[in-house]
């Protein structure tokens, strides 16, 4: 009896062991393979080149310290979504935001993101901090899908010749979705109501309870650190502009960015390939107002570098500190 449950807990270490090189093997096979085909961070150190080395210096240094504030708020806001199901201390949130980056790069659309990080809560408590996690990335969502809507409007009304009265209505449209966007996120608890209506998901409405602890206040805080996360995701790209691309105006360049997250959040890819789907939408996008489409893709790329795939890097390490087999069936 004794040896077979030792053979249990043998199996199981050696199991976990074996899922965790796999995650990190599979993570960084894509990092090395694509970061050595990656024409554009090549063209990026030739960027640099050009530029008094101080200065890059401090630059590259500023968008770094960007990105450990972007995924240091991303944590605090985690922290405070999470809270509802458990306690977590700020390492603890710190190893699960991060290990949940590095399952993100090899998963389509970033849905590994959610079994990375969730799997640092209790057995019990995973299928909700799913629903939690999901309050704030569809806050990240709303954000992404205001300042997008507003921007193509802007573009559309800006670049392409149409009548007054079809202007009027892409900004009617613009201005519809946004608003739709908004009033769903604060009635977020409406999707607990929905799951409730259908019948083949009532074994699982009992996840989605959280959502109806949520107050209004507590998702405009949510929202206020996604709005924090936004501004500086969104500095990241202006700093690198203002230096490669100084002709540029940050009037035009704006919405250009909004519209270029707007189109990153709708189309599915792996984050390992975002690269490319970020570099054509922004070459396309940026031609509208600027001729140098090869320093708009190396600063896409850089970015790309800096805030998903060091990030993903770091997560490696915490991947070894998670049991992803327990012997609890919950």
């Amino acid at each position: 009896m004794l040896s077979n449950q030792k053979l249990t807990k043998t199996q199981r270490k050696y199991l976990n062991l074996l899922i965790k090189f796999i995650i990190v093997a599979l993570a960084m096979w894509f990092v090395v393979s694509k970061v050595n085909n990656q024409k554009n961070l090549a063209e990026f150190k030739n960027l640099i080149e050009t530029i008094d080395p101080i200065t890059i210096r401090v630059v590259l240094g500023l968008v770094f310290l960007l990105m450990l504030l972007n995924w240091l708020l991303e944590v605090v806001k985690w922290r405070f979504l999470s809270r509802r199901l458990e306690y977590l201390g700020m390492w603890k949130a710190i190893r699960s935001v991060f290990c949940g980056l590095t399952w993100a790069i090899f998963t389509p659309n970033r849905i590994g993101e959610y079994g990375g990080r969730i799997m640092l809560l209790k057995p019990e408590n995973r299928a909700s901090g799913a629903v939690a996690m999901g309050v704030g990335l569809f806050a990240q969502l709303v954000l992404t899908s205001v300042f997008g809507a507003i921007s193509i409007a802007w573009f559309v009304t800006t670049f392409i010749e149409t009548p007054t009265s079809v202007d009027f209505g892409v900004w009617l449209l613009a201005i519809i979705y946004a608003l739709a966007f908004l009033i769903l996120y604060f009635n977020v608890s409406w999707v607990d109501y929905l799951v409730g209506k259908v019948k083949f998901l009532h074994k699982v409405k009992p996840f989605f309870a959280v959502l109806e602890e949520y107050s209004v206040r507590e998702l405009a805080y949510v929202l206020w650190l996604s709005t924090c996360r936004f501004v500086i995701f969104t500095s990241q790209y202006i700093i690198l502009m203002l230096v490669f691309l100084p002709e540029l105006s940050i009037a035009s360049m704006l919405p250009m960015i909004f519209i270029l997250f707007f189109i990153q959040s709708a189309v599915p890819s792996l984050d390992i390939f975002d690269f490319s789907v970020r570099s054509f939408v922004a070459s396309n996008l940026f031609a509208y107002i600027t001729t140098q489409e090869l320093a708009v893709m190396a600063i896409v790329s850089c970015v790309w570098f800096v805030n998903l795939i060091f990030p993903a890097i770091i997560g490696a390490f915490f991947v070894f500190n998670v049991n992803y087999i327990s012997d609890n069936k919950s």
